[in-house]
């Protein structure tokens, strides 16, 4: 699981059938600085603190056939300790 804050949307004209209703986000990985695309089907807005899965765990959240999503935002941070 991957702890990052959200830095912004990332905005496109089309998609592609299979893909749920939902937002990509650009996400920064807390301690690293790097940066990725993560779906998002909880309503996350910028400068929110969220978890991100990857990999095969993402993809199997959905029910069906698994759309092309490689992360996805599994949680948000209220406050960290």
């Amino acid at each position: 699981m991957i702890r990052g804050t959200v830095v912004g949307q990332v905005w496109s004209t089309r998609r592609i059938d299979g893909i749920p209703a939902g937002a990509f986000l650009e996400v920064e990985v807390d301690g690293s600085g790097s940066r990725l695309v993560a779906f998002d089907v909880l309503g996350s807005g910028v400068g929110e603190h969220v978890l991100v899965t990857q990999g095969s765990v993402a993809a199997s959240w959905f029910t069906g056939t698994p759309p092309p999503v490689d992360a996805l935002i599994i949680g948000s941070i209220d406050a960290s300790g």
